[in-house]
C-alpha cells in the first residue's frame, strides 16, 4: 500500500490551537522546504504544564508560548532531537518558567565521521543543547494530570525521541513520522537501518493519534506507518534498479528517481540515497569502491 501524504494544514501562527483534550499546538513562523509551515510546539496539561519541542530561537514564538502558558507552572520542557528548528529555544524557555529540560541526550552523529568526511548538516545541529534529564527508553515523567513516556526513535538523528502521552493513545512523533512528507534521513546525523527499526517499533504500538513536529496529525497511525515502510522499501528497490541499469553515482541516481522533486531538495535527496546505500552495502545488497560516501562509486552486489 502506497503512503498517502496530507499537506492540508493551517499554521495559525502565534495562537495556541487545541488538537486534543489538554493538548495545544503553537506553530513557529519558520516555514521552509524542510519545515513545511513551521515547527510545532505542543503544550500539555491544564494546571501544571509540559512543553514539547519549544522550537527555534525566535522572539515572536517565545512570546506566543509564554502567552499560551499564561503564568501556569511548567515542570518540563521536552526536546525530541537537536536540530535547530526544535531545540534552541529550550534553555531560554526553561529559564523563564523554572522548568527542567528532558531529552534522549545531546547531539551526536549516528556513526563516526570517516577520515576526510565533513557533516553536511552541521549548520542544522544544535550542539550546545544538553538536557537536564537524559531520558532512558521507556522512562516515565509525570506531572499534574499527565504522564509522558520516552520512546526512543533513532533514524532522523541518533538522539531522536518520540513522547507518548500515557493513557491517551497519543504519540508526539516529532520528525520521525509526519503526515505531510517523508522524513529526511541523512548520514552521518541519521541512519536508515535505525530509521526502519524505529518504524517497526512504532508499528507494535496501539496509538490512535500521532502529533508530528511539522504539519497536521496522523489520524490512522498503523495504516500510515505501513505505508511509510512500503515507501522506503520502494525507494530502496528503485535504487537497486538504477544500479542494475548502470548508474554508479548518487548524482545519477538522484537525477533519475527524484526528477519530479523540488530541486531545492536534491541535496537532501542525495543524502537520503546515501543512507539507503550505506544500509544496502551493510546488508550485502550493493558494493562501494572504498567506504560508502556521497562521492563514492557504487555497484550492485
Amino acid at each position: 500500500m502506497a503512503v498517502q501524504f496530507d499537506r492540508r494544514f493551517t499554521p495559525h501562527y502565534g495562537a495556541a490551537v487545541e488538537v486534543a483534550p489538554g493538548v495545544r499546538r503553537v506553530t513557529a513562523h519558520n516555514p521552509s522546504a524542510f519545515t513545511f509551515h513551521g515547527t510545532n510546539t505542543y503544550i500539555v496539561g491544564e494546571k501544571e504544564l509540559a512543553v514539547i519541542d519549544p522550537g527555534p530561537e525566535d522572539e515572536a514564538h517565545f512570546r506566543a508560548l509564554l502567552d499560551a502558558i499564561d503564568g501556569r507552572p511548567v515542570s518540563h520542557v521536552f526536546v525530541s532531537h537537536t536540530h535547530r528548528d526544535h531545540s534552541p529555544l529550550a534553555p531560554r524557555l526553561a529559564q523563564a518558567t523554572g522548568a527542567r529540560t528532558a531529552a534522549e541526550g545531546p547531539h551526536r552523529p549516528a556513526r563516526d565521521l570517516r577520515i576526510g568526511e565533513t557533516n553536511p548538516l552541521d549548520a542544522s545541529a544544535d550542539t550546545a543543547f544538553v538536557p537536564d534529564i537524559a531520558l532512558r527508553e521507556g522512562e516515565l515523567v509525570e506531572g499534574e494530570g499527565w504522564a509522558i513516556r520516552a520512546v526512543h526513535t533513532p533514524g532522523h538523528t541518533a538522539n531522536h525521541c518520540a513522547f507518548a502521552l500515557e493513557g491517551e493513545g497519543i504519540l508526539f512523533s516529532a520528525d520521525h513520522v509526519m503526515a505531510w512528507s517523508t522524513t529526511i534521513v541523512a548520514p552521518p546525523d541519521g541512519a536508515m537501518a535505525d530509521f526502519m527499526a524505529s518504524l517497526d517499533k512504532l508499528m507494535t504500538r496501539d496509538d490512535r493519534l500521532l502529533l508530528p513536529g511539522h504539519g497536521g496529525p496522523v489520524t490512522r497511525p498503523r495504516e500510515f506507518l505501513r505505508g511509510l515502510k512500503t515507501h522506503r522499501r520502494m525507494r530502496e528497490r528503485a535504487i537497486l534498479e538504477r544500479l542494475a541499469a548502470g548508474d554508479r553515482t548518487i548524482g545519477e541516481i538522484v537525477a533519475a528517481i527524484y526528477r519530479d522533486t523540488d530541486p531545492r531538495l536534491h541535496g537532501a535527496a542525495a543524502l537520503s540515497v546515501l543512507a539507503h546505500l550505506e544500509d544496502l552495502v551493510s546488508r550485502g545488497r550493493a558494493t562501494a569502491e572504498g567506504v560508502p560516501s556521497i562521492d563514492a562509486v557504487f555497484r550492485p552486489a
